[in-house]
């Protein structure tokens, strides 16, 4: 049986740096996951989740909320669990604790050649939306 919880630094953090080098390979320093995982936890949120199945962790999702509107990080589900459910159930439970804060829209990126992602996305009500992103690393 899968559940949703919160992210437990003391518990957690060895499984989920392992899941994230699996499934996004961090190549740069700034996407380093244990340097993600502390300044997530610096914000202190709330908003930083695993699904966890017969207590293995198999996925992970973060969010974020800055009063206008919602944003998904790092949905990540273990290659070798998908299709069972995890991503579809992160993304409804960091939606509904975006909710519960007050969030209106919830926007997410992915890479353009992340077919598979897109189609993921789409199917929980997601849509292209014309916009340019833009980042700066600092």
């Amino acid at each position: 049986m899968q559940e949703v919880r919160q992210y437990d630094d003391t518990t957690d953090k060895i499984k989920v740096v392992e899941l994230w080098q699996k499934v996004f390979g961090y190549e740069t320093a700034h996407n380093d996951p244990n340097l993600t995982i502390s300044k997530k936890l610096a914000v202190n949120d709330g908003l930083f989740f695993v699904a966890v199945d017969n207590s293995q962790i198999v996925g992970t999702i973060m969010a974020g909320y800055d009063g206008h509107r919602g944003w998904l990080y790092s949905v990540a589900v273990d290659p070798n669990k998908r299709l069972r459910g995890s991503g579809s159930l992160l993304v409804h439970h960091a939606e509904a604790e975006l909710e519960k804060l007050g969030c209106l829209k919830v926007k997410l990126q992915i890479l353009a050649s992340n077919n598979s992602t897109a189609a993921f996305y789409e199917s929980l009500g997601y849509a292209v939306e014309p916009n340019i992103s833009m980042g700066k690393l600092l």
